[in-house]
């Protein structure tokens, strides 16, 4: 069991900008109830609670029990065996789980829990898509609605896009709903030389569309030798001067491994806010540069979802559409091991 103290030493390093991301012992103090009901219906439910990299911190540190990328969390969904999964992030996230495990009872504590990405595109627009360019590989990205997955043919993360793609044998492929992701896909594989006649939807995430290359040519003028990491949902001008590219679980990673003391994060500021607390001893930049829904995650609503769930926080997903998006997220496993 957490205790205030613990959670304080983890949280005291976080600095990115923003008051709700900064901490006091009082604050932490004032937590713990929260959390020691949310450990205890843990217990008595049999339960998990899967975090995304973008959280609030005080719940990133206190009940979660896996934390990481949506590529990872949806290894930790597939192989759970827990009978109830409470997904703090956003909707498709707990979606996905419960295309993973349709016999559980998949909780979705976020009142807010959209994705300009994932809302931006419906099924109908896909089976549209399907009728012009019936000779094409549909590949969607995870944010998406399990509805979309449903029509689509193999599903992919930012950790394992570019792999996927390379892969698929079909040199026609329909990447969706990330234009600038598909961009930086089609980037990466001309420098390969691969060439794959790839067709894109015209749907960006609100984030990191915002993230412009002078932000970077300004941080290597006032900050020598510093190293840029960035998400590849930024533009293609972005990532062509990042020294790395990944998802928030492999920058994560890579920073774990890097000799470099100093380093500038182009992704939602929650990635900096555990890198702070994780490598105290390091330097890192970023904008606060927020993600509203899933910073709509709280506490109190895992609480909530937990001892009372509303029929909103229950996923539910018809049969056909759930072993219909199955077939796609599997190949993304098949794929990608």
């Amino acid at each position: 069991m957490v205790t205030a103290e613990k959670l304080y030493e983890k949280l005291k390093a976080i600095h990115v900008g923003n008051p709700i991301c900064q901490f006091t012992k009082e604050n932490c103090e004032l937590l713990l109830p929260a959390i020691e009901r949310i450990e205890k219906l843990k217990h008595e439910k049999n339960a998990i609670i899967l975090a995304h990299n973008y959280v609030a911190p005080q719940i990133f540190y206190s009940v979660a029990d896996y934390t990481g990328d949506s590529y990872g969390l949806s290894k930790k969904a597939k192989e759970s065996d827990a009978d109830v999964i409470v997904f703090a992030a956003v909707r498709f996230m707990a979606e996905t789980a419960k295309i993973l495990n349709p016999k559980k009872i998949v909780l979705d504590p976020n009142p807010n829990g959209g994705c300009s990405l994932a809302d931006g595109i419906t099924n109908t627009d896909v089976i549209n898509l399907r009728q012009q360019f019936p000779d094409h590989t549909f590949v969607c990205y995870i944010n998406t609605t399990a509805s979309v997955k449903a029509e689509c043919d193999v599903c992919v993360t930012s950790s394992n896009v570019y792999k996927i793609i390379e892969k698929i044998p079909n040199d026609k492929i329909y990447f969706l709903p990330d234009k600038l992701m598909g961009e930086n896909v089609i980037q990466n594989l001309k420098t390969k030389g691969v060439n794959k006649n790839i067709k894109l939807w015209e749907g960006t995430c609100y984030v990191h569309e915002e993230y412009q290359p002078e932000n970077i040519d300004q941080v290597r003028k006032n900050f020598d030798g510093i190293e840029v990491l960035v998400h590849p949902e930024c533009s293609s001008a972005v990532v062509n001067k990042a020294d790395y590219i990944g998802s928030t679980s492999q920058m994560l990673n890579h920073v774990r491994k890097s000799d470099r003391d100093s380093f500038f994060l182009l992704t939602e500021c929650g990635l900096t806010g555990v890198l702070q607390s994780e490598f105290p001893q390091k330097t890192f930049a970023g904008g606060c540069t927020m993600c509203k829904y899933m910073k709509s995650n709280s506490l109190e609503d895992i609480l909530n979802v937990l001892e009372n769930p509303s029929p909103k926080n229950i996923i539910k997903i018809d049969l056909d559409t759930q072993k219909r998006a199955l077939q796609c997220v599997n190949r993304m496993f098949e794929y990608a091991d």
